[in-house]
């Protein structure tokens, strides 16, 4: 295989530069980030809320998860249903220690051994949706959270508002991560970027568009709308559930995603490798374990984020040209992430090298299921087999 010569490397960076002009004139405006929750407005009724959440080894933050549940102002009926998914470190005790005055409003469940064909996740929340239709009194919405996440006193009302004034069957936050140390200032703000781009939020609440996608640690769901669309039963196998079960709702009406301040997780990242786990344990399996993709992924990356700081750097003329402007608009376009997560703009500089990250955490997830290993989270190796 030979280098490309003087031309082809003009052409590459031409390809580039076109690459970009697309993605931020005709995706949606992704980058703009500016689809958002808003502010609570007041409704003549409240719908009756249950909040499930899937809890395994989660002692370190479920007192702040829980407590941030049972102290929000919503106005309706509310209650909360903690699924202990198999823990071993005290985190049903720990739960029932956030509850204090508020113990009428949380049930604990001991979670039911795993079944063959069911994603551990999905599993601990069919079970606490099941507890909370057991009830006569059923409730209208569910809200699907995470166990290290914390909510303001007023997300739930605002989560509600949206749905019931625009006849939303689902309203998705996607919470603040942490952004504290170098680790995280470094590839967080990229994460939520990079999903944008593949789901503009735009294009999710656009209902002539297919594209559909929801953050698993804040799900506010209709509840009729899941029974239609065949409960969590029909998502039972996926890894990206999240997303998955945003593709089973837009089929039953309107759904949105924005970014939110309002639900913020409460674990920190430890280090690179730390924030790689998370990123590797889904990314082969949102390319569906296709070997095919991988290398288009792997070129596609090279082409879009590695060439033209490569050019800039070492080409000339109008090859160096291309890729300084190249580079320069990625940088552009990172800057309301980088605002949103309130860190340097000096960062959308250094979007190359973060890319280059992402592509090995993606290889990464490759190997780990070619190796029977994929899809790890607590303990549990969850990816398909068979299919790469």
């Amino acid at each position: 295989m030979s280098w490309p010569t003087g031309a082809g490397f003009l052409g590459l960076g031409l390809l580039a530069l076109a690459i970009w002009l697309y993605l931020l004139l005709g995706r949606g405006g992704f980058w703009l980030a500016r689809e958002r929750d808003e502010k609570p407005t007041m409704l003549s009724t409240w719908p009756s809320v249950t909040a499930v959440i899937p809890a395994r080894n989660e002692a370190d933050v479920i007192e702040q998860s829980v407590g941030s549940l049972l102290r929000q102002d919503y106005p309706g009926p509310f209650r909360v249903v903690l699924v202990d998914d198999g823990s071993d470190d005290g985190t049903a005790d720990r739960a029932l220690t956030a509850a204090n005055n508020g113990l009428g409003r949380l049930d604990i469940l001991r979670g039911a051994p795993l079944p063959v064909g069911w994603t551990g996740k999905v599993w601990a929340q069919q079970q606490g949706i099941n507890h909370a239709l057991a009830s006569d009194d059923q409730p209208d919405y569910l809200l699907l959270t995470d166990a290290d996440i914390g909510h303001a006193p007023d997300n739930l009302r605002a989560l509600v508002a949206q749905a019931q004034s625009r006849s939303l069957v689902l309203v998705s936050s996607m919470v603040e991560l942490s952004c504290h140390r170098w680790a995280e200032r470094f590839l967080i703000p990229a994460f939520v970027f990079f999903f944008q781009m593949l789901y503009p939020f735009a294009w999710v609440a656009d209902r002539n568009r297919t594209v559909a996608a929801a953050a698993g640690g804040c799900m506010l769901v209709r509840r009729e709308a899941l029974e239609r669309a065949g409960g969590m039963a029909s998502i039972r196998s996926e890894i990206i559930d999240d997303c998955a079960l945003a593709r089973r709702l837009k089929a039953q009406g309107p759904i949105r995603l924005g970014l939110t301040r309002r639900a913020r997780s409460l674990r920190p990242y430890e280090g690179l490798w730390d924030i790689g786990h998370m990123v590797s344990r889904t990314a082969y399996a949102q390319l569906d374990y296709s070997p095919l993709l991988l290398a288009g992924t792997v070129a596609g990356m090279t082409i879009t984020y590695l060439v033209p700081a490569l050019l800039a750097l070492f080409g000339h003329g109008l090859t160096q040209a291309a890729g300084l402007a190249t580079w320069l608009l990625m940088a552009i376009a990172f800057q309301p992430m980088l605002r949103f997560y309130r860190v340097s703009p000096l960062w959308g500089l250094a979007l190359p090298a973060i890319a280059a990250a992402y592509t090995v955490f993606t290889v990464r997830s490759a190997i780990a299921v070619w190796r029977g290993r994929g899809g790890q989270w607590k303990g549990r190796a969850q990816a398909r087999m068979g299919e790469s």
